[in-house]
């Protein structure tokens, strides 16, 4: 069924209304996720009508309408891909035997740990953005901003339920705490360290959903794989509505490097300082922002060895990004990995059974679509004329978990002493001072057409509307 039925009181496309009890559960917690979004959801929001895509169907080829809508009426609902009879494991330990369509009991507590994980971050980022409406470089990039609040509320709802459907009075447990948390609560916070953060200005917003989203995308598609065939079939659609997440990081990005660079060859400087007094965000800033960023979102792909990752893929729950397309026999035993450890102060690699070293295997997919993506930013600047290029830093570089943890290493992959690292730690992350400047920047721009100094406009508007259309109508 790749329809979307918007009759009902909870849209969806898995018959709910041949479920009631489940429909009842759903409908009981629905009021709960509206308290949650009136009581944490983006500030000053809830009379603006915003220019939202909504999921209408499944099908690729046309899956969403546009249309003006108050948030808090937004149809969140239940949307999974549809289903196939024939759908078998392709790896690990189960590889060969149909998908599962209902929990297995020995693997019934590691799916519930895997979903709330995944359910949990979805609240969380729209937790760490709701001030960032206040402070919007345009009209255009609120309505972005907005479209992804109103869709990772929809994703907290997919993993919602799958909650409610397979895993009983647990389940309902689980959904109840997942609005309880709060991020960056000192005594209730999120489970992931990184959803902890605050999100305090456009530029960390922009940096967020383009590493932070990312790192979605491939928990997304590792789950996309998964034996438990319900859980693929939900992450397959979100991987759909996350795209346009990294779209807005990517491309904010991109904007603040366009507009500082005009600004560089405006003045015929790069010096900061000159650059900060015309009101543009200077590349040594961009540079610590990218850093921190990105350094923070590989700790979310866990320690690079182990034992769950290992027993998760031997389980069948969760797969590697793009599972089909690689040319082993997706079992792994007998395969090796290799990480990094820290053996008398210099950094060196050892082979570690894959099995156990996966959580690192996902790590480094994304790091190589990252710097893709980091590529095209620099391809901004080229264009510019200008000789300075954007890089990521060493994986080792403020990491928080696992085995690189225990020693400070520069961006540049050196281990470093306690007493350089504080030396340079403001060259290197941002600042008190570089956060101060960039909060100075966030005035507010909301009229149709008009953008922030500090931001080029977009090349074009959203669905083929102009770039200076009425993206959110404030009443």
């Amino acid at each position: 069924m790749s329809t979307i039925n918007y009759s009902e009181k909870i849209p969806n496309n898995v018959n709910l209304a041949e479920d009631r009890t489940l429909q009842r559960a759903l409908e009981q917690w629905q009021p709960s996720f509206i308290n949650w979004w009136d009581d944490v959801g983006p500030v000053g929001s809830t009379d603006s009508e915003v220019y939202l895509r909504t999921a209408v169907s499944v099908d690729p080829q046309g899956w969403a309408q546009f249309g003006h809508v108050k948030m808090r009426d937004y149809r969140w609902g239940v949307f999974l891909n549809p289903g196939s009879a024939d759908r078998d494991v392709h790896f690990g330990d189960h590889k060969g035997e149909k998908v599962w369509q209902d929990v297995p009991g020995e693997h019934r507590a590691n799916l519930r740990r895997i979903i709330v994980t995944q359910g949990d971050t979805e609240p969380a980022s729209v937790e760490q953005q709701r001030h960032l409406g206040l402070t919007a470089p345009s009209m255009y990039d609120l309505r972005n901003l907005f479209q992804i609040n109103v869709e990772e509320g929809r994703h907290l709802w997919a993993m919602v339920y799958l909650l409610q459907k397979h895993f009983g009075r647990d389940g309902r447990e689980e959904a109840g705490a997942l609005l309880e948390r709060r991020s960056g609560d000192e005594n209730n916070p999120r489970i992931l360290g990184a959803f902890n953060e605050a999100t305090p200005d456009w530029l960390a917003f922009f940096m967020f959903t383009y590493f932070t989203d990312r790192d979605g995308k491939f928990q997304l598609a590792a789950l996309a794989e998964s034996a438990f065939d319900p859980l693929a079939r939900t992450t397959k659609f979100m991987l759909t509505e996350e795209a346009h997440h990294m779209f807005v990081g990517e491309s904010g990005v991109s904007r603040v490097i366009q507009r500082t660079a005009q600004a560089i060859n405006t003045l015929k400087t790069d010096d900061p300082a000159t650059l900060r007094g015309a009101g543009v965000i200077d590349l040594e800033t961009l540079q610590r922002y990218v850093n921190f960023h990105y350094s923070v979102t590989i700790d979310l792909f866990g320690a690079d060895q182990s034992s769950n990752a290992a027993t998760f893929y031997s389980s069948g729950l969760k797969g590697r990004y793009e599972e089909g397309k690689r040319d082993d026999d997706h079992v792994l035993k007998g395969q090796t990995y290799k990480v990094l450890e820290v053996v008398g102060g210099q950094l060196v690699e050892k082979e570690v059974p894959m099995l156990n070293a996966l959580n690192e295997v996902l790590r480094d997919d994304f790091i190589k679509d990252s710097m893709a993506g980091v590529g095209r930013w620099n391809k901004v600047l080229e264009k510019a004329g200008l000789p300075h290029r954007l890089t990521v830093p060493h994986k080792a570089f403020h990491r928080n978990i696992g085995a690189l943890s225990q020693v400070k290493v520069s961006p540049d992959g050196r281990v470093v002493a306690e007493a350089e690292w504080a030396t340079n730690k403001d060259k290197w992350l941002p600042s008190r001072e570089d956060f101060a400047f960039v909060a100075s920047l966030m005035g507010r721009v909301v009229e149709p057409g008009q953008f922030a100094n500090w931001i080029a406009p977009p090349n074009m508007g959203i669905n083929k509307q102009p770039v200076d259309f009425e993206y959110v109508r404030f009443n």
